[in-house]
């Protein structure tokens, strides 16, 4: 649904202030912080993460300088795999809910929230490839890129950041996928192979079917990848 704000560009751009935003939603609000409208509170947390990120990057600046903020975590054995990088940056993953939020992307720079954890686990966890990979493609692709946001967005995802996912909490697409997109309407939208699909056979299609629309089978089995990259975080414990 069209439910965000969208004025992520502005604030990203300087023409909007998160002290704007706060104050506009506490007007809205009558005064509340964290009650009153759900929507309305929700929207104030989201920009007082956005400002927590600005100041990671005053108090570790060596985030910046593309190392992770868990430095324990600086040998983590990432793949070196182009194809899969490639097929990641252009929306053939063989993952709809993936492949959809990639090409949205890359059509309009930008994507929602939800989207953005989605790919960037699967690139750091189901992939195993390094996230700074993401952060660099995000920055050249969205048009709300926004260093301290992204780049404590993608060390989220990837469990190296500041209160990041546990590295064993890694989404499964699908899954995400039927939860956020059940009707599958996003995915229509965005992968044109499977714009006629309904019903929930588009969150994974079988074989025979990705074969008669042109749609990638999966590149990783969800569930394998999953183990390999626990086994890869638990080297470092």
């Amino acid at each position: 649904i069209d439910g965000t704000s969208r004025l992520s560009p502005y604030l990203a751009a300087g023409v909007l202030s998160p002290r704007q935003c706060i104050q506009a939603a506490l007007n809205a609000n009558n005064g509340h912080y964290d009650s009153g409208n759900a929507g309305l509170s929700t929207w104030i947390s989201e920009l007082i993460w956005r400002e927590f990120y600005q100041h990671i990057l005053i108090g570790y600046p060596r985030v910046s300088r593309h190392q992770p903020f868990r430095l324990e975590l600086r040998d983590l054995g990432w793949n070196d795999n182009d194809a899969h990088f490639q097929a990641w940056c252009e929306g053939r993953t063989g993952y709809p809910i993936v492949d959809a939020g990639m090409r949205q992307l890359r059509a309009i720079g930008w994507m929602h929230n939800r989207v953005r954890m989605i790919v960037a686990m699967f690139l750091s966890k189901d992939l195993l490839l390094d996230w700074r990979l993401g952060e660099r493609f995000f920055m050249q692709h969205l048009i709300d890129g926004d260093l301290g946001s992204n780049n404590g967005g993608w060390q989220w995802s990837a469990s190296t950041g500041t209160d990041a996912a546990p590295y064993f909490r890694i989404f499964n697409p699908t899954s995400q996928s039927e939860r956020f997109d059940p009707e599958g309407q996003y995915i229509r939208e965005w992968v044109e192979e499977l714009a006629d699909i309904h019903g929930k056979v588009i969150h994974d299609p079988p074989p025979l079917l990705r074969e008669q629309t042109g749609y990638p089978q999966p590149i990783v089995d969800h569930a394998a990848a999953r183990n390999v990259a626990i086994a890869a975080f638990e080297k470092l414990r």
